[in-house]
């Protein structure tokens, strides 16, 4: 049919054609689902929507609230009431996919403001820049400890550059490696994740570690006391050190491949370490902090191994149950361990 003749057809039938987009459009307007978001927050003011459906993703419900109240989408949280409690919903998935019956036409929602946030990646490279700091005063400024410019033993320098190698391969990791879940976290946690890394295992390792030991007796010679193995058993501690940097790494970059396309979809990872526990990464990363203490000697280091490992203990935990509940038999057939191989 030639363009003259499809206009005409259009102006001899315009009375049925415009009356016909009309039905449509109110069609496409009865098809919407009402949406009611009840404000939790101060800050958030209550919204409607009708523009829909339960066949829409949740993040364009939450595109909708951030324009309306002027605020970071990524300071939202939508949740749905469900025996009481309130459920977070998925923002990369439909409203039905959230367990919202699609026959649903009336939905009852809540929103809450998370405060201010800031990016995961962030936080971690704010986290590990802090060692940096106090290792390098520490060891290189004699007179934090009131003493002139001296020679550090060989047990300092390989703990020194031992510190540093580990934390320049975490900001290497955090900058090209690690994939996040989550784009944000509250502002506020910056200050208390980064007490464990700037205070733990940046001035308590630092300043304990890298004072004149020949300057303190006593008590105080047991507070700033360091090792000093023969030169085999030093260096068969530094490489059992760099076996577990080097695992821990490879760890990472087995978890990162697993969420090229998916950044949050879980799967099994296999390989290198996975197919004994559930969290080989947390493992060698202890297995690295333990040559460490065992180098050094000191009290300070075998805090901050205490203290670090029990957390990595406790994340294995949780994903190992994570897992289980995820898979199933599937994932109890492997018969992983949680943290340390053949043993728990």
């Amino acid at each position: 049919m030639a363009l003259s003749e499809i206009y005409k057809f259009t102006q001899q039938n315009k009375k049925f054609i415009l009356p016909f987009q009309a039905f449509s459009k109110v069609a496409r307007h009865y098809n919407m689902t009402s949406i009611e978001v009840k404000s939790r927050s101060r800050s958030l003011k209550s919204y409607s929507s009708n523009e829909l459906t339960t066949d829409s993703l949740v993040d364009e419900l939450i595109e909708e609230l951030s324009a309306d109240n002027h605020i970071s989408r990524h300071r939202l949280r939508l949740t749905k009431l469900e025996n009481g409690k309130q459920v977070p919903l998925v923002a990369d998935k439909t409203f039905a996919q959230n367990g919202i019956p699609k026959s649903e036409t009336n939905i009852q929602l809540y929103v809450k403001d998370l405060g201010p946030q800031i990016s995961w990646r962030t936080v971690f490279i704010v986290e590990y820049f802090g060692p940096f700091i106090f290792h390098v005063l520490f060891y290189n400024i004699a007179s934090f400890y009131n003493v002139k410019p001296f020679e550090h033993t060989q047990t300092q320098t390989l703990a020194y550059w031992m510190v540093l190698l580990h934390f320049a391969k975490r900001e290497y990791e955090t900058l090209f490696v690690h994939k996040f879940s989550n784009a944000t976290m509250p502002a506020f946690n910056i200050f208390k994740n980064s007490t464990h890394y700037w205070i733990l295992s940046g001035f308590n390792l630092a300043y304990f570690v890298y004072a004149p030991v020949e300057k303190y007796t006593g008590f105080l010679g047991h507070l700033f006391y360091v090792n000093e193995f023969p030169v085999w058993a030093k260096y068969s501690l530094v490489a059992l050190w760099a076996f577990a940097e080097l695992s821990n790494f490879k760890t990472h970059k087995i978890l990162s491949n697993l969420r090229n396309e998916d950044t949050k979809k879980y799967v099994i990872p296999y390989g290198y370490g996975f197919n004994l526990v559930s969290c080989p990464n947390y493992f060698f990363e202890s297995l690295s902090w333990l040559a460490y203490a065992m180098l050094v000697g000191n009290w300070s280091a075998w805090i901050f191994l205490l203290v670090s490992t029990g957390q990595m203990w406790l994340w294995a935990v949780k994903k190992h149950k994570r897992y289980l509940k995820t898979f199933g038999d599937e994932y109890k057939k492997l018969k992983r361990k949680i943290f340390v191989p053949y043993v728990i």
